[in-house]
């Protein structure tokens, strides 16, 4: 890591990603000289804490960003696409968590254990995209195994927890988990278009005229995107669960050639950033409940498909707060800082 000590700005500080973020660039000691939380009018007079220090949440605004060295986004696509070329032209390099900028040719998108080189791409606009969070678990599983085998199909069903729509999304669970076992009133849903206490939502953002839903399309466009494999085909159900931290994926891979369980297991035990857990004789595979907290992606159920020519299917968990988001962005800001900056 560089000796340099960088000015660091977290847009969207008081939310569940940022905060994040923050704890991140702490623990692993990321050279922050300043950090700059940044925020709404609504979080003024708040702070957010950043190792033993609790800072001052600021205003964003378009003179956020004078002296800032690498600008972490994470406050929604309408405020990146109006504030990261802002942030871009007065010096620094955007990291983006949102999707506005996930499938523009000029900007990288990135996830550092699968395309570290694309980092370099970061100086046509000075703004490198964070994949969404179900795309950057998978494709971590998914590209050591494609390099062994080529994957030509992906068939991916996602159980998303609430965290993945925010804190008010966490707190409307929590409230309707309450209401469900005790006589107060049910709140109506705010944040989802059913109750999600004890339901499963299969639509995560608008559809389009194909059925496919928002959440759908960044899975089948992202990954191709990340691992360099335009040919590459995935279908795609993405599916909300009352669940507060950590994604769950069930993935089917069709494969250009032959690998066994036995093969996959070495291959993603040998690989960075994941952790196999798959012993079913001892109930032993990734859950949720295990992944809070946690930096690697977790596999398990590795087994045969045997519905088509060598056929794999597996089982990922990954806590999307941290390397679904902050914990990604936060390792493209070490090799900005390491190669680049």
């Amino acid at each position: 890591m560089s000796e340099k000590q960088y000015t660091v700005a977290i847009v969207g500080a008081t939310g569940a990603v940022g905060g994040e973020m923050a704890s991140i660039l702490s623990e692993r000691a990321f050279p922050v000289g300043r950090l700059v939380p940044l925020a709404s009018a609504n979080s003024l007079g708040k702070e957010i804490c950043f190792g033993q220090q609790r800072l001052p949440v600021e205003v964003l605004g378009p003179d956020s960003f004078d002296g800032v060295d690498i600008a972490l986004f994470s406050a929604g696509g309408e405020i990146s696409r109006e504030f990261a070329p802002i942030a871009a032209r007065a010096g620094a390099v955007v990291i983006d968590n949102t999707s506005a900028f996930r499938m523009d040719e000029d900007v990288p998108l990135v996830i550092p254990e699968v395309n570290p080189e694309d980092i370099a791409l970061f100086t046509q606009r000075r703004i490198i995209a964070n994949p969404n969070c179900s795309t950057i678990q998978m494709v971590l599983v998914l590209a050591p195994l494609h390099a062994r085998a080529h994957i030509k199909r992906v068939v991916v069903d996602t159980y998303q927890s609430v965290s993945g729509a925010g804190l008010e999304a966490m707190e409307e669970l929590s409230q309707q988990s309450v209401g469900m076992f005790s006589s107060a009133e049910m709140p109506e849903p705010k944040v989802f278009s059913h109750r999600i206490a004890f339901n499963c939502i299969p639509q995560i953002g608008p559809v389009g005229s194909d059925g496919i839903s928002e959440e759908e399309r960044k899975l089948v466009l992202e990954t191709p995107k990340i691992m360099h494999a335009p040919d590459l085909r995935v279908a795609a159900t993405a599916v909300r669960v009352p669940v507060f931290c950590a994604h769950s994926e069930a993935i089917h891979l069709e494969l250009a050639e032959p690998l066994s369980p036995e093969q996959a297991r070495e291959i993603l035990n040998t690989s960075s950033g994941i952790e196999v857990v798959d012993d079913v004789e001892q109930s032993r595979f990734p859950m949720a409940i295990d992944a809070v907290g946690k930096d690697p992606v977790f596999v398990g159920r590795i087994r045969r498909d045997a519905t088509v020519a060598n056929g794999l299917s597996l089982w990922i968990v990954s806590d999307n707060l941290r390397k679904g988001a902050a914990l990604n962005a936060v390792q493209i800001a070490e090799v900005l800082v390491r190669e680049y900056v």
